[in-house]
């Protein structure tokens, strides 16, 4: 079966590999986002599962196996559709690549293709599924293979893995257990389909939805906010964008913080109360955040205690 397989970030990465040495399965080609700026430098760097795709493409040629074209588009247009269809693919595998695939672009492939999302689906369509489960400090949330459908993350499920969530976890984090898990779920999926299998509907009266997550989304209201919500958004946004507030003209991160107490109100929303031994206490709409690890931009991330021997005017301070 010879499979395209589309994705770009590091957690697509171990799929691609699954896929680079199944018995099997022959990749006919890798399609990926363009080449962007990554890192401090903000040098051209190409995507994870390009970089994945490189390195499976010199270990084929070293052991004088097929190679297959890595294609970099800015979107799967009509170029693409010849460039694809060249390829002569049975099965499309996706898995965040970034793009929604209209029917003539589906119609290349005769099997179709499938689609890893990492949600319980059809809960959280759309584009950031771990970080709307940690914002809403659910307590489960999984990996489902579904067969991909000309609507958004609403087709037929092949595969589901559930995850117990512990209250901890980051979006790097989850993400991380999740790249791994999905994985070791794609061979089943990649079987069943070659066999013909129907995948399960999903109930789409249940359907909810999840958003592109912006900078803008990790800047904090202390007043409207609570500490919890505070707490899990901070968890959602790492590594990106990560959650900021302000101090005496300041960009400032909150990088690491605990909930220190849900409903207690000692000073307005904002206020730098002082300090315990979970980190330095701030009030919020509802509820006292415990900040633990801080940066102000471009500065070093630093431990609460080492961030106050450099501000010395923080604490009885508002941020906002």
């Amino acid at each position: 079966m010879r499979v395209l397989f589309a994705g770009t970030p590091a957690i697509a990465v171990p799929s691609l590999e699954v896929l680079g040495r199944q018995e099997g399965i022959t990749l006919a080609g890798v399609l990926t986002n363009p080449d962007k700026p990554r890192g401090r430098k903000g040098e051209n760097r190409p995507s994870e599962v390009c970089e994945a795709a490189q390195r499976i493409l010199r270990l084929y040629k070293e052991r004088g196996r097929e190679t297959f074209p890595i294609l970099k588009p800015e979107k799967p247009d009509a170029a693409v559709r010849e460039e694809v269809n060249n390829l002569k693919p049975d099965l499309l595998v996706s898995f965040a690549y970034g793009h929604i695939f209209g029917p003539k672009f589906m119609a290349l492939f005769p099997l179709g293709g499938i689609n890893i999302h990492p949600s319980l689906l059809p809960k959280y369509r759309g584009p950031s599924p771990l970080q709307a489960a940690i914002i809403n400090r659910d307590r489960e949330t999984g990996i489902s293979i579904q067969k991909l459908a000309r609507e958004m993350d609403s087709g037929d499920i092949l595969a589901v893995e559930y995850l117990q969530l512990t209250g901890t976890e980051t979006a790097e984090s989850l993400s991380e257990v999740v790249s791994q898990k999905a994985a070791l779920m794609l061979p089943s999926a990649l079987e069943k389909t070659s066999k013909g299998e129907q995948g399960i509907p999903q109930d789409h009266g249940k359907a909810s939805f999840c958003s592109i997550i912006t900078r803008d989304d990790g800047l904090i209201d202390w007043e409207k906010q609570s500490a919890a919500e505070i707490e899990a958004r901070i968890r959602a946004f790492t590594p990106w964008p990560l959650c900021r507030t302000i101090h005496n003209g300041r960009e400032l991160f909150i990088l690491k913080a605990a909930l220190f107490d849900e409903k207690s109100s000692q000073g307005v929303p904002g206020q730098v109360l002082g300090t315990d031994k979970s980190g330095i206490l701030i009030q919020t709409g509802k509820g006292i955040l415990a900040a633990a690890e801080l940066q102000y931009q471009a500065k070093k991330a630093l431990f609460w205690r080492d961030f106050l021997n450099g501000a010395r005017d923080f604490t009885g301070s508002k941020l906002g």
